[in-house]
């Protein structure tokens, strides 16, 4: 077991003493660490400096889009409110019934079907002799 005695706690003590005034001899006196803390301290001003330019220059960047999207923002309440202006008077007119409406007799046709067999329609065809074409039924 070590240190046991006194006598080795006291040649413990005085070899430590020893070995800090042995480095305290050799040192050269700290001018090493302090060009060193100066030169990190004068590039941590000079990083710093730069990061604040460019976090304004960013946040210059970051306003110019907001103009825009504020404008964008302004259309969309527009035509929202237009919107709504043409609901609300739709909802206030008189609804059509089976009297108020027209019946459509006659439908032109938009195409010729080709003999070619293609995708069958979405609505019922059915072609008259007037006018060779589809029409819908009605």
């Amino acid at each position: 077991m070590l240190f046991t005695t006194t006598t080795q706690w006291v040649a413990l003590f005085l070899v430590l003493v020893g070995g800090w005034l042995l480095g305290l001899a050799s040192h050269p006196g700290g001018r090493r660490w302090r060009e060193r803390y100066a030169a990190e301290r004068d590039a941590h001003a000079v990083t710093r400096r730069e990061a604040e330019t460019r976090l304004a220059e960013a946040d210059a960047r970051a306003a110019a889009p907001n103009a825009e999207a504020d404008a964008r923002l302004a259309e969309a309440h527009a035509r929202i409110a237009e919107l709504e202006r043409d609901h609300a008077r739709l909802a206030a007119a008189a609804p059509l019934t089976a009297a108020t409406v027209t019946p459509v007799t006659n439908i032109r046709p938009t195409a010729v079907l080709s003999a070619a067999p293609g995708p069958a329609p979405a609505y019922p065809v059915r072609v008259t002799p007037e006018t060779d074409g589809p029409t819908r039924k009605i």
